[in-house]
């Protein structure tokens, strides 16, 4: 079928209409969906907080399964907004062509793109915000300070969203999101100030790893959460805020590209 010529949504609502049909169908299987998305981040919580913990003892001045639940609640943002803007979303875009059933309806390319950024980036809020709650009954997060973590979690479930989906415009097949998982997510996840401070990594590649987008969102989540205030906070919000607009742009550039083909 004719794809619109602009790769941008036709206005800013109807995207909601993709989010709600991923909705429909992620209910019928929302606990299985769930456990899933929690169960790598709650290990590292636990298995690395407390076992690992008995042997570090205090990071920075706080406990050591205190100073990983910060980093805990991003990385889980990071990885359930990447695996649902890859493979969730190849598998609709491309094996059950659910986009191109969506663009018999009064939609384009452009809002599908941006309701399925913005569905990845939904379940990322959740899966952020069950680590946070978890932290706080466990007494690691510090209320109401822990408050202004919440919009630096949409914001990067937004981020990590978009980054993804340029992934899956540019995947072949879903064998293509290992390049992606093993050349960013993973060295971003160890070497982003999840597990151990940034001051810990050699000069050179602490400069290195400015320029990855997960360290400025660890920089501002683990000082909420630990009732300090972040270092450079505006620093942090301006390289979130450029990586998600150049995403979200990106990824409606490539989308179109790859649906022409």
């Amino acid at each position: 079928m004719p794809y619109p010529q602009s790769p941008f949504p036709l206005n800013l609502t109807n995207w909601r209409a993709v989010w709600y049909r991923n909705y429909l169908v992620w209910r019928k299987l929302a606990v299985p969906s769930m456990v899933g998305n929690l169960a790598d981040p709650m290990i590292y919580l636990f298995g690395l907080g407390f076992g690992l913990g008995l042997l570090v003892g205090q990071v920075d001045g706080v406990s050591y399964i205190a100073f990983i639940a910060a980093g805990t609640v991003a990385s889980s943002v990071m990885m359930t907004a990447s695996f649902e803007s890859m493979y969730s979303a190849f598998s609709r875009m491309f094996v059950q062509r659910t986009w191109e059933a969506i663009m018999h309806a009064p939609l384009n390319l452009g809002d599908i793109v941006i309701g399925e950024i913005a569905w990845a980036a939904s379940k990322a809020v959740l899966s952020g915000i069950a680590i946070l709650a978890v932290a706080s009954v466990l007494g690691y997060a510090h209320w109401p300070h822990a408050l202004w973590v919440l919009p630096i979690i949409v914001l990067a479930g937004v981020m990590f969203a978009s980054l993804a989906m340029i992934v899956t415009a540019l995947a072949p097949s879903y064998d293509f999101f290992m390049f992606y998982q093993t050349l960013a997510m993973t060295p971003m996840l160890l070497l982003s100030g999840v597990f151990f401070p940034l001051s810990q990594l050699p000069a050179p590649a602490q400069a290195v790893v400015q320029v990855l987008p997960l360290p400025h969102v660890v920089a501002l989540i683990r000082p909420g959460m630990l009732g300090q205030l972040p270092a450079q906070p505006l620093l942090h919000l301006a390289v979130i805020t450029a990586y998600t607009v150049a995403g979200v742009v990106t990824a409606l550039l490539l989308t179109r590209r790859r649906m022409l083909r």
